[in-house]
């Protein structure tokens, strides 16, 4: 690193993600910076307004890098507060946690020491960035049951089992399933079907469905799309197993294709999700900024997650 690169680095952290263990490295994080000349400016998540105050405060030229510490709730605010206040800074992902989809696909490590050093390691690839009705997302957005499900799971279970917090509550939901009538158009084609849920994809993993989207790559300029279809109860078995070996795309009960143009009706109220936080309201407007993000990983232009 060049005497030309010392400058600021601005950590956006997430005090409460995953077990909330992450803010007793700061000094860790703040000591690493400070050996190669750097000062560290941490600004607390909790008021999404923060961020954005402080990102269209900054001049871009005086910092170095800017990390988002935390689960990728925390990383789609940073996100978007960075698009929208014009800077694109490489960013550093701290994977701290419940979902750490986004993080799983750049195989980052959950070793603080780990994070730091890839941070400090010069080397980057492109993200894509999803937008859904002028909001930006980094991995996923969710209509329908998997979204009540992911709303309805207490926060403190959430960061006490995890993934099985997810799994649990969803199980206590299938009998309860409504298909929802949708309306899909893209340049290409038109679908109307009735639902149990829907994922529009930038990743490749979700809700630690680690193969819920197996061919995607995140700098593609595409969106992967999967509904899932109404369906028999006995059904859900096999669809569910085709999910956890990534296979699902095949299957009958399930619509996939691949877009970068994606809009969504439906006369009825359907709950969406964008990152694990809560969505838009339909209809919904789907597009692609391609090779938005300037990511630090493990080495130049990798392909992704190692499965």
């Amino acid at each position: 690193m060049s005497e030309n690169n010392l400058k600021k680095v601005l950590l956006f952290y997430n005090p409460h993600s995953g077990n909330g263990l992450f803010k007793n490295n700061l000094d860790l994080i703040i000591d690493r910076y400070q050996q190669l000349g750097m000062a560290v400016v941490p600004v607390r998540a909790g008021h999404g307004e923060r961020i954005k105050t402080v990102l269209s405060a900054i001049k871009q030229e005086d910092y170095y890098q800017i990390i988002a510490a935390g689960g990728d709730g925390t990383i789609n605010i940073c996100v978007n507060a960075m698009i929208n206040a014009g800077i694109d800074l490489p960013l550093a992902i701290f994977p701290a946690g419940t979902a750490n989809d986004f993080a799983y696909y750049f195989d980052l490590p959950h070793e603080i020491d780990d994070m730091i050093d890839i941070a400090q390691g010069e080397k980057y690839t492109y993200a894509d960035v999803g937008v859904v009705n002028g909001r930006y997302f980094i991995n996923v957005a969710a209509m329908g049951m998997l979204v009540d499900v992911s709303q309805k799971t207490d926060p403190n279970l959430k960061n006490t089992l995890g993934v099985l917090s997810y799994y649990l509550k969803g199980l206590t939901e299938v009998p309860k399933l409504t298909p929802l009538p949708i309306k899909l158009i893209t340049p290409d084609a038109v679908y109307e079907e009735k639902m149990y849920f829907m994922l529009v994809m930038n990743g490749r993993s979700a809700g630690g469905f680690k193969r819920i989207s197996p061919t995607g790559e995140i700098n593609d300029g595409m969106l992967d799309v999967m509904l899932f279809k109404e369906m028999p109860l006995i059904d859900f078995g096999p669809l569910l197993l085709s999910v956890m070996q990534g296979n699902h795309q095949e299957n009958k009960n399930v619509l996939f294709f691949r877009t970068n143009d994606l809009k969504l009706e439906s006369p009825v109220d359907i709950s969406t999700d964008i990152d694990g936080e809560k969505g838009e309201k339909f209809p919904l407007h789907f597009t692609v900024l391609p090779k938005k993000l300037k990511i630090c990983t493990l080495m130049d232009n990798m392909p992704g997650a190692r499965w």
